[in-house]
């Protein structure tokens, strides 16, 4: 289910970019980023700069292939160590990819590596991609978080995308997540209808959008749902409620992580 039109995805690689800028600004680049503990807040914004060109290419090219790293100019960051260039670097990336999105159009053919071969896939992951790594910085600097709803609830959709994808395709840890008779709820206490209902089969998983019993329910503001469903907050806290089998949404948390 995608609720964004092509062209906001484009807005939001724009607007998502600029807000992860602002988090740079000023903080200190060498810091750990507690969510993504291999990385400095610099390794981060170069990962997510590197993922706007190189997606970029693959539209700009209309590749029909994977694009190797080293064949994406500028991939590796900027040249220069300054600050002032890495957030020159990560709008110049942002913009170009956007753009390349705008002028192909939702419906061009693509390589990707999931369902859809069509570059409606790149414009919503780039978004989501770029809203769950700002969130990273944000812990990293510290600084405030805040998202559209309607950005936080597909950015949700989009995971339970991929992850169902991913069981299809035979992931050991996302094979794990079936069993008959158990389901988990996501309950959004701020915004009217942002209602997940997870059901675990024999088969697998699936999810539909529902208010309804479950083994397990979580319950929050919005956000902070979609932060705990992303692994960038943990479920125990004061903004988020666990009622019911907490195990279960660890046992989803756990199995949904890949790597």
């Amino acid at each position: 289910m995608t609720t964004l039109s092509h062209d906001r995805y484009c807005d939001e690689i724009l607007a998502q970019t600029d807000a992860l800028r602002a988090v740079l600004t000023g903080a200190d680049l060498t810091a750990t980023v507690p969510t993504c503990p291999d990385w400095t807040l610099r390794e981060l914004a170069v990962h997510v700069g590197g993922a706007h060109r190189w997606v970029g290419e693959i539209v700009r090219t209309r590749a029909a292939d994977d694009v190797p790293e080293g064949k994406v100019p500028g991939i590796l960051g900027p040249t220069e160590e300054a600050p002032e260039a890495l957030d020159a670097w990560l709008a110049e990336g942002a913009a170009a990819t956007a753009d390349a999105l705008r002028e192909a159009g939702p419906d061009t053919e693509v390589w990707t590596w999931a369902w859809s071969r069509r570059t409606a896939f790149w414009a919503r992951r780039m978004t989501h991609e770029t809203v769950a790594h700002r969130a990273d910085a944000a812990l990293a600097a510290r600084a405030p978080y805040t998202v559209d709803a309607d950005v936080a609830a597909d950015t949700i959709e989009e995971w339970l995308r991929i992850v169902s994808f991913a069981q299809a395709g035979g992931d050991p840890e996302a094979a794990e997540l079936r069993g008959g008779g158990r389901s988990l709820l996501l309950e959004a206490t701020d915004v009217p209808g942002a209602e997940w209902l997870i059901e675990f089969g024999e088969e697998g998983f699936t999810w539909r959008r529902a208010h309804e019993k479950a083994t397990v329910a979580m319950r929050g503001p919005l956000t902070d749902l979609m932060l705990v469903f992303n692994r960038r907050q943990e479920p125990a806290g004061e903004r988020v409620e666990v009622v019911g089998d907490a195990e279960l949404l660890d046992f989803w948390l756990d199995r949904s992580s890949f790597g």
